[in-house]
């Protein structure tokens, strides 16, 4: 049974992968930055904010499910919004790095409140950018190794900017009560 206050997370988290697939086929052409950075790589950070939030809130089993309806949405309609090596990509990419970024929060959960979303959206976002770039822009004229340094730059620079809403909001709802061990 689906929990309904995971609506927004799921609605958030497809709302930025879609948003993002689209994105990540323009570069960004500001300060000639062209060759390395696309717009996709300013909104897709958040999904690891969105979920490490819910992650703490509603626990691993929830998010989970969260990220499951968020990448079967996203890439239905990504397959529609963009092409479909993006929509193959991505999907690819958000499913695996979502689901470790959900194991590696929740082993380090119980630690200070900074080291469970900064690492698990480090190592997220990491195999995040391998998966995706490789998969979407090898063998094509796409200067993807490069944009793909450019893109992980990002995440890491709004993973570290995440902490604030992080820390401002992990406490609003009560988080999420780890099982006891015996």
């Amino acid at each position: 049974m689906f929990d309904f206050r995971l609506i927004p997370s799921a609605v958030a988290m497809t709302v930025i992968v879609v948003a993002s697939n689209i994105l990540v086929q323009y570069t960004f052409d500001h300060w000639g930055l062209g060759d390395i950075l696309t717009w996709g790589a300013f909104t897709y950070p958040f999904a690891f904010l969105v979920t490490d939030l819910t992650n703490r809130w509603f626990g691993p089993v929830r998010t989970r499910r969260v990220v499951y309806v968020g990448f079967a949405v996203a890439v239905a309609l990504s397959f529609w919004l963009s092409e479909p090596r993006i929509a193959v990509a991505s999907g690819s990419a958000f499913l695996t790095a979502q689901l470790l970024d959900i194991t590696v929060f929740n082993r380090l959960r119980a630690g200070s409140w900074w080291r469970a979303p900064l690492t698990s959206s480090t190592i997220g976002s990491c195999l995040d950018t391998v998966v995706f770039f490789s998969i979407a822009f090898a063998g094509t004229d796409v200067p993807w190794p490069t944009l793909a340094l450019g893109d992980f730059s990002v995440k890491m620079t709004v993973a570290v900017l995440s902490l604030l809403p992080y820390a401002s909001l992990m406490n609003w709802v009560k988080p999420y009560a780890l099982p006891a061990r015996g």
